[in-house]
């Protein structure tokens, strides 16, 4: 089988279970390295919900803006880590972001995403889309990234 491409993974030792994906994908081309990374949810590598409070009955309240927070941190490590430390969020090109519900989470989501990129000019190119669910009830927000960085 040909390689498509050098692949990362954030926590190398944890299973890869259900999920059968790399973080990130480093292309190197002649002169930049392509990141592509994989939709990211606001769950660590040890299989707990970041943005998320469980309640006794079960039940759970989710944060969009924490989550978001959440998803942007770990893809900013997955991307210093990609990179050997060379690049990092403002290296994004790209980006689609997918919102559980649109009337009620995208101006969190965006309130978090301009914490980042303060102005047009800096942030990478983005796709917002609302979708009927992510792969987990306690996710609000993944965010799926592409980074380029001089070799």
């Amino acid at each position: 089988m040909p390689s498509n491409s050098q692949s990362f993974l954030l926590d190398p030792e944890r299973p890869a279970g259900a999920t059968r994906y790399a973080h990130a994908r480093v292309v190197p081309p002649s002169a930049n390295h392509t990141i592509y990374v994989s939709g990211i949810a606001a769950v660590k590598p040890d299989g707990t919900y970041e943005g998320v409070t469980q309640n006794a009955d079960g039940t759970f309240k989710a944060d969009v803006r924490e989550q978001t927070a959440v998803v942007l941190r770990r893809i900013e490590s997955i991307i210093k880590g990609a990179s050997n430390g060379k690049a990092d969020l403002y290296n994004i090109v790209d980006a689609t972001v997918y919102v559980l519900d649109m009337k009620e989470h995208y101006a969190g989501m965006n309130e978090e995403w301009n914490k980042i990129w303060s102005d047009r000019a800096s942030a990478p190119t983005r796709a917002t889309v609302g979708v009927r669910e992510l792969p987990d009830p306690r996710f609000l927000v993944e965010i799926k990234a592409t980074a380029i960085f001089e070799v």
